[in-house]
């Protein structure tokens, strides 16, 4: 192939291109594990921080360099030069002489003893055959590095998507090859030569003096993972911020948030092949509690470690391994995990899709880093297709690859390209610029892509089929098609090119500073301020979050020492007392089942609960499995709920919730309770685990008008438990077919005096009514909300005891209690509408 006009060769100078093993450096924890081929699954991992990145040979000498090799002047200055100043002074005044021997009679040796050059670990002596030499490239002219990047997108593709007929003939399957010399549709023949040439360099080279080199030469090296839990983190900030927070503040083509409204809707997000995490902690330390994650990765030791999620709550982010859920082995390549995992996050998202997913695989390719491309092939195909297979129409996507020399590759990133707005393929000053890491960034999936998504799977079935034999699939989409795309392919080519030519003066750079010990990079503390500061993450260290005790944490919390308000008793409810629910509009229903009281979380399952009453003494949750962020404060009850009847019957302890006052720190108290109730929904549903049957459930309870109370009504029936010796009993049925033994009825005032709700028949609508100043308004004023502490302290409580009717076929009436009538007949008189 000739090399074309605009490759990027100015910058070094003459030589030719190289590249570091693919799988060199990044950290062991972001990685999946996965079989190779002809090998079963292993726990090894191809890109440790102790994994040396190699080169394969030592490079050619170029025509520009040669000419200092034959340079005799300079071999016949003197050889102080060698030495520092200090020893140079030392010397003389032994009495050295240049070309006389020490001693009186200068009898002793007339050469200085040469300077050992003895590195690292190395045998005394021991010399490396073909590293000690020059590279020749000038690392020198290097970019200075800067917390800026600039972000480049492919041409946006004009394409229709393929239909399944035509897709059904694009895959090739053909003779497998181990080998990627031949590879030249996507770079420079004599590129791709010299890059394999070089990685023979660091071979023989002790992998301890490598990485102190390394760690020396790059100049975002100390960015490290700062506040999380490893650097994989740290990039997923570093991207974010570069493509203006796609992932934490998603939007549309159009520009509008995916989560339409923040307050209400959480951000759904999805992380395969990305134990322990580092991904899904960075979103959820930006977005907490307003966001829910999915993850499947390997089981083993490159599992999720959601315990040392220090920065973010991870009791937000749910594991999921395909088939048998939790049980699962998590492995993406197998099908039925694909399905499964698909299936799950549909039923968890409302059938509407992730709003993205990320993607970090990889696996140890020891030995073979020259084909690490060709063996992880499979692992690529199948990040894409869960991908497309789980997220929404204008989600989003971010997945890490390496080399993309092969047509196989590039074809995965066409098919990409076909699907979403636009891609980009992406590296972050965060990824060491010495490796062939890169990400494929893509933008706003299109509707209409299951005809791809079902021909990814079909090519996944095809490669588990051919897996233990001499045949590959070798192409997913004809090599013509992507050629006969201009825009698409010379992208791709150049960003090929220009990644190599970063690569090979990363490369120069470890090995010159591997050579000299001395050689350090000043900028390393400057550039990791300047890139934490531009991406908004704390430049501090990785703390564990301090112990409490839950009376410290919860006077911390309310920030007001005087519980007074919190203690206060129930208002019993009567016939004499309906007269204080007039105002019908002020005021919502909650069906009881329990005793109300409060629930503190100090995060997993540090639990505790108060009853209200003084002193305030928490006691920790016993034989209940539930895990809660830490900083939460709830009003709660603990319920009985119990599905089925008769012998059938099962009963469950669960959490319902009342009221919310603080959710992962985050006060809510001040709001009006209807958003209050929403937040709490909100906040169930990102803490709740699904796949989790084993654990106890948590609820928001459902609140009713009170002008719409015969609802409730519908709700209730006579019904047999196991504990009522075969008597009905009065049972509640919530919105799932679960049902509990309601004690009674909560009225809830939801507006602060002296303002009321009222209804305008003029103009059919509800408006707000101060009672001091005789004025209205049609928008609700901001002190009108009544706050937590009002609708604690002065609600009300119906009991249905024995004698209270709420059932027509129930006959024991007691006059002096109020009954279902008395009270329906009070809300049609003060009904206005």
């Amino acid at each position: 192939m000739k090399r074309r006009a605009d490759a990027p060769l100015a910058s070094l100078q003459g030589t030719k291109r190289h590249r570091e093993k693919s799988s060199s450096d990044e950290e062991s924890q972001s990685r999946q594990v996965l079989s190779c081929p002809d090998s079963s699954q292993n726990d090894s991992l191809s890109d440790q921080e102790d994994h040396r990145p190699g080169f394969s040979m030592p490079s050619i000498s170029s025509p520009s360099f040669d000419a200092q090799d034959d340079d005799d002047s300079s071999q016949a200055a003197s050889k102080f030069t060698m030495y520092n100043s200090v020893s140079q002074r030392l010397m003389a005044k032994m009495g050295f002489r240049e070309g006389e021997g020490l001693g009186k009679f200068g009898q002793g040796r007339k050469e200085i003893v040469e300077a050992s050059t003895q590195r690292g670990r190395r045998g005394l002596g021991l010399t490396l055959q073909g590293f000690q030499g020059e590279l020749n490239v000038d690392w020198r002219d290097e970019p200075e590095p800067s917390a800026t990047e600039k972000v480049e997108w492919f041409p946006e593709c004009t394409t229709e998507i393929p239909d399944a007929d035509e897709l059904r003939d694009w895959m090739v399957v053909g003779q497998r090859k181990l080998k990627i010399e031949d590879e030249t549709e996507f770079c420079t023949e004599d590129l791709l030569h010299t890059l394999l040439r070089c990685k023979t360099v660091f071979d023989s080279l002790d992998g301890e003096e490598m990485r102190r080199a390394r760690t020396r030469s790059n100049p975002y090296e100390t960015i490290r993972g700062g506040i999380f839990l490893n650097r994989a983190a740290m990039k997923m900030s570093n991207i974010d911020h570069c493509f203006d927070n796609m992932f934490t503040n998603p939007k549309d083509s159009n520009g509008s948030p995916l989560t339409k409204d923040r307050e209400d809707e959480l951000l759904y997000f999805g992380d395969v092949c990305a134990g322990p995490g580092g991904f899904s902690e960075y979103i959820l330390w930006k977005r907490r509690w307003h966001a829910k994650g999915f993850g499947m990765t390997l089981k083993g030791p490159c599992d999720f470690k959601l315990e040392d999620f220090y920065a973010a709550p991870s009791e937000l982010f749910e594991p999921y391994y395909g088939e048998g859920g939790v049980d699962g082995d998590g492995d993406i390549t197998r099908p039925e995990n694909v399905t499964a995992f698909r299936n799950f996050v549909m039923e968890s998202t409302e059938r509407r899709g992730l709003h993205f997913l990320m993607a970090d695989g990889g696996f140890s390719v020891e030995g073979q880093e020259n084909i690490q491309e060709i063996l992880s092939k499979q692992l690529l195909l199948c990040q894409f297709l869960t991908a497309i297979s789980t997220i929404r129409t204008g989600g989003h996507f971010v997945c890490k690859t390496f080399d993309l020399f092969t047509p196989f590759s590039v074809g995965l990133v066409y098919l990409l390209y076909l699907c979403f707005d636009r891609i980009s393929l992406f590296k972050p000053v965060t990824s060491r610029p010495a490796n062939s890491e890169r990400y494929v960034v893509c933008r706003g999936l299109k509707p209409g892509s299951d005809a791809v998504r079902e021909y990814m799977f079909r090519v996944n079935l095809k490669l588990n089929q051919v897996r233990n034999s001499d045949r590959d699939v070798t192409e997913v989409v004809p090599l013509h098609i992507i050629k006969d795309d201009p825009d698409f392919y010379q992208f791709m080519v150049n960003s090929n090119e220009s990644l190599c030519a970063v690569q090979i003066k990363a490369l120069a750079k470890i090995h010159a500073f591997v050579v000299e010990p001395t050689l350090s990079e000043p900028r390393q503390a400057n550039i990791r301020k300047e890139c934490l500061k531009l991406w908004g993450v704390p430049d501090k260290a990785r703390v564990a979050p301090p112990p409490s005790d839950p009376r410290t944490k919860f006077y911390e919390l309310i920030k007001n020492p005087d519980v007074e308000l919190l203690q206060s008793k129930l208002t019993p409810l009567n016939s004499s007392a309906l007269v204080k629910l007039r105002q019908i509009f002020d005021y919502r229903c909650i069906v009881g089942g329990g005793e109300q009281i409060f629930l503190l979380a100090l995060g997993k399952s540090q639990i505790y609960t108060w009853d209200g009453k003084n002193p305030v003494r928490w006691k920790k949750m016993e034989n209940f499995k539930l895990e809660l962020p830490r900083d939460t404060l709830l009003s709660v009850e603990i319920v009985q709920e119990l599905k089925g009847e008769g012998k059938a019957q099962r009963r469950i302890s669960a959490v319902h919730v009342m009221d919310a006052l603080i959710l992962n720190g985050t006060d809510v108290r001040d709001q009006h309770f209807n958003q209050r109730i929403r937040l709490a929904e909100k906040f169930v549903k990102a803490v709740a685990k699904p796949s989790r049957p084993d654990m106890n459930p948590i609820r928001v309870k459902e609140v009713y008008r009170l002008e719409e109370m015969e609802k409730i009504f519908v709700r209730l029936e006579m019904k047999i438990t196991k504990s009522s010796g075969g008597v009905p009993r009065l049972s509640y049925t919530g919105r799932d077919d679960r049902h509990f033994l309601p004690s009674g009825l909560y009225i809830i005032k939801t507006f602060n005096e002296p303002w009321t709700m009222a209804y305008s028949k003029n103009s059919n609508k509800k408006y707000f009514f101060n009672k001091l100043t005789q004025k209205s308004t049609y928008d609700m004023p901001p002190d009108a909300a009544a706050p937590f502490h009002v609708c604690h302290s002065e609600r009300f409580f119906w009991a249905w005891v024995e004698g209270v009717i709420v059932l027509d076929s129930q006959t024991r009436m007691d006059p002096e209690k109020l009954s279902k009538e008395d009270f329906l007949s009070f809300i049609h008189q003060h009904y206005q509408h």
